[in-house]
């Protein structure tokens, strides 16, 4: 099977992000999601990455308009998916929206077009569970932000077929990823290691055995981390790193309890840098002339 029309569900962080690599890497692309005002939005991020891009040298000018021209915009997922030869759902990690999703992709896309989800951690082999190609299912989890990152995790469910996992793995080289096959298990390999990180974090900072910078220091400096657990965690946002270890603590046991401390920060609203405040203060972004 060829990939040629992806489609991406959802224009957050990660969609537009997926997004962008999937027509850089040659793929005509459709983003979608509820509104074109969301669109627009990530459409603007889109270019204005690209842009950073060509001045830092890393694409020509030519490869960023051709990229963006292979960019659509679209709010009606049946007709989006109708098209499609790969879906990549990359909507909030909710199981029940992930189902409800799935299940209207399932109905509207072609029959022989492969179904993926971003997830980070949840059940490959329930969502698929619920659509009529369980063999033609699969995880591809990318990594924050998308178009630095070169890590692909390719995430095999229990029924996921052999060939579905090879075009997976041609699509992410075509994106430019290194990709590495998983069989499913919660948590993948990154996200639950990342989990224990940043979780033993939390409770260090709980404990008041180091500020908040001097422990992010600590690892970036002893461990060789690009960030630090609380950067990574204001990025990837405190909801969503919580959302991922009650689902570990729920599937893998008491190791993964999340610390007391993450928790009244996501009560208190300090979700990370998309609100403007999570471990760390944020300025609000600079208004455009």
């Amino acid at each position: 099977m060829t990939v040629q029309n992806v489609a991406v569900i959802g224009s957050g962080l990660m969609g537009r992000g997926i997004a962008q690599v999937a027509a850089l890497g040659g793929f005509r692309t459709t983003i979608v999601d509820v509104s074109e005002s969301i669109l627009q939005t990530a459409l603007t991020n889109i270019r204005s990455e690209m842009e950073k891009g060509v001045s830092l040298g890393k694409m020509t000018a030519e490869q960023k308009e051709q990229a963006l021209s292979r960019l659509l915009l679209e709010t009606n997922l049946e007709k989006a998916a109708r098209d499609a030869d790969l879906v990549i759902e990359a909507v909030p990690e909710d199981m029940k929206l992930k189902i409800e999703t799935f299940v209207r992709l399932d109905n509207s896309a072609p029959a022989g077009a492969l179904l993926a989800s971003n997830t980070s951690s949840l059940s490959i082999t329930e969502m698929a569970a619920v659509t009529k190609r369980p063999r033609q299912f699969l995880g591809m989890h990318f990594f924050n932000p998308v178009h630095k990152m070169k890590l692909l995790e390719i995430v095999r469910g229990l029924e996921t077929a052999p060939e579905t996992v090879k075009v997976a793995e041609e699509v992410g080289r075509q994106m430019g990823k290194e990709t590495v096959v998983i069989k499913e298990s919660p948590g993948f390999i990154t996200s639950r290691i990342n989990a224990m990180i940043g979780n033993e974090a939390f409770y260090m900072l709980q404990e008041e055995i180091a500020t908040a910078a001097d422990i992010d220091k600590a690892v970036k400096l002893g461990l060789n981390h690009p960030m630090g657990p609380f950067e990574m965690a204001d990025l990837v946002g405190l909801d969503t790193r919580l959302h991922v270890l009650e689902y570990l603590h729920q599937t893998l046991g008491e190791k993964f309890r999340p610390a007391p401390l993450m928790v009244q920060y996501v009560k208190a609203g300090r979700l990370g840098r998309k609100v403007g405040r999570g471990v760390y203060d944020y300025p609000p972004p600079e208004k455009k002339a």
